[in-house]
């Protein structure tokens, strides 16, 4: 199998420079293109994706410092070699500190020309290879901090993994709180734009007005208080990813913006003529119905379908409560961790109280719970704010009994709460029996268990299994 070739664009008014690189350089090696100006220069790289440029610095026109400057905003990966004449001294430094990799000072020779490109190109392959490495793990991180092992959380997992790293538009729905937003930024730290930025914008937020100005940028002068131009948010996301929060509630007239975006990934600042390129993948969002906002025309048809590329649902908090456990955890730790506390874990008791409750505000309105008790040092909160529909009457109860909680028990307990109790004896043993049989093997537990390693690590220690 033939080599790949190494694409080379030559941006000089001369061309000759290019004419000498094409004699000199193997054909074999090297595909040599080449503009006279800095204007196609730019076009031609966003067309063929060179993987390295020869830049000369003086240029009719649009000079090669300007064309450095373009080309670093489009793209930051692409090696740039600057050529320089004597006496350019400063312009080099100044264009080394813009983002060029290398320079040739003029005349040249063309077997200096290729050590040159060599060391660029070896360095670059060293530095992505170390990106790479570096942004493997910090994916991962993200990933672990994405906490559910319930059958809806699964599937959403499943998810994310398969479409992580790809370019498609993803529409995540659920009630407020559910973790849209976490879903939006594990679905950005697992893509290959990772390094990128990661933009959010609120919908909801701003008047329609200011949010086109927000996501579009304006030029000096487009309204009252414009007084110097300013870059959009999608400006900002460029090789990295933007997230349009409640995208539901955006004006109709501002979503044929966002379409264009969408699908020519273009579009004008607001008081501009500008035609502004971006790479930017787009992350969307919603609480609202979509299907009654398109019949009631709140929401374009065209845009609507566009965002159906993906569509990823959260079961809300009160569908999936044997996430709960794992929530609290996982919450309890972070936040003894940021408020410098000592990490206590929740009674069972407190445990069976969070899974009673019927949780309207989601995730978010645990994390606050939890919040609260982490830096008041008070688990009791549960109990006064919590709605209790259990009964919380101590029972006393005789070992021999095959149901102890019922023994001695006055009036009984719900049916409710005895159930939950055999249930928690029968899981008890399981999970002694699975640990025993597997050497105490807590992965390979797991795994016959059918649960993660962190849920058995969770209920050995909430069953205080020795």
């Amino acid at each position: 199998m033939a080599k790949e070739k190494i694409k080379l664009l030559v941006i000089d008014d001369n061309k000759k420079v290019a004419w000498m690189l094409r004699e000199g350089l193997n054909d074999d090696q090297y595909e040599i293109i080449d503009a006279l100006d800095g204007k196609t220069g730019i076009q031609m790289m966003i067309e063929e994706q060179p993987r390295v440029i020869i830049l000369d610095i003086k240029m009719p026109g649009m000079d090669g410092m300007e064309v450095l400057e373009r080309i670093r905003s489009i793209n930051r990966r692409v090696e740039i070699i600057m050529l320089s004449g004597y006496g350019e001294t400063k312009q080099i430094v100044r264009a080394m500190k813009l983002g060029a990799s290398d320079f040739i000072s003029k005349p040249f020779d063309v077997e200096e020309v290729e050590v040159v490109i060599r060391s660029v190109l070896e360095k670059s392959e060293l530095k992505n290879e170390v990106r790479h490495l570096r942004s493997e793990l910090e994916a991962k991180s993200k990933y672990e901090d994405f906490v559910g092992d319930s059958p809806q959380m699964l599937e959403v997992k499943s998810m994310i993994g398969q479409v992580a790293d790809s370019e498609l538009t993803v529409l995540i729905r659920g009630e407020s709180g559910t973790g849209k937003e976490v879903v939006a930024r594990t679905l950005h730290g697992l893509s290959s734009r990772r390094e990128g930025p990661f933009v959010k914008v609120n919908c909801a937020a701003l008047p329609k007005e200011l949010l086109e100005a927000e996501l579009f940028g304006y030029e000096k002068g487009a309204f009252t208080g414009a007084f110097k131009k300013k870059p959009g948010r999608f400006e900002l996301a460029s090789h990295g990813t933007i997230f349009l929060d409640e995208i539901g509630e955006m004006s109709p007239d501002l979503q044929a913006k966002i379409l264009q975006v969408l699908e020519q990934r273009e579009f004008v600042r607001v008081g501009g003529i500008e035609t502004i390129q971006v790479d930017v993948r787009i992350l969307c969002a919603t609480h609202r119905d979509l299907e009654e906002a398109l019949t009631q025309g709140r929401i374009r048809a065209d845009l609507f379908y566009r965002l159906n590329e993906i569509t990823l649902f959260l079961a809300p908090l009160r569908e999936r409560k044997e996430d709960i456990p794992l929530l609290v955890e996982y919450m309890l730790r972070r936040y003894c961790r940021q408020y410098n506390r000592e990490y206590r874990p929740f009674s069972r008791r407190n445990i069976e109280l969070l899974h009673e409750y019927h949780w309207p505000g989601n995730v978010r309105e645990l994390e606050n719970l939890v919040k609260q008790i982490v830096v008041r040092g008070d688990e009791s909160i549960i109990a006064r704010t919590i709605p209790r529909q259990v009964s919380s009457q101590p029972v006393s109860a005789e070992e021999n009994s095959p149901y102890p909680e019922l023994t001695n028990a006055p009036h009984g307990v719900p049916l409710k709460q005895a159930t939950q109790q055999a249930v928690e004896r029968t899981e008890k043993a399981l999970i002694k029996s699975v640990l025993n049989r597997t050497n105490w093997n807590r992965k390979k537990a797991a795994e016959l268990l059918k649960i993660s390693y962190r849920s058995l690590l969770y209920k050995i220690k909430e069953y205080q299994i020795r």
